[in-house]
């Protein structure tokens, strides 16, 4: 499950840093690109929920801990 949404979140973010860890259906995701430049936090989270969204809505995924960063911001 871990390469599936790593696999999603590289299509939906073009040149990001993607880390996915976790187990079970709870995970942390860590995404660090320049789309969220400009962006609120929960404007960040939102389009990572949404590039997840079906794993969320399956139940493959229950729980997610996000992290969405500029480089900048690390």
């Amino acid at each position: 499950m871990i390469d599936e949404v790593q696999a999603r979140l590289a299509a939906a973010f073009e040149n990001a840093e993607i880390a996915v860890t976790g187990e079970g259906n709870r995970f942390e995701v860590r995404v660090v690109t320049e789309a969220f430049t400009g962006l609120s936090r929960v404007r960040r989270q939102q389009a990572v929920y949404a590039a997840i969204r079906e794993f969320i809505d399956s139940g493959a995924i229950h729980a997610v801990t996000i992290r969405a960063a500029t480089p900048a911001e690390g």
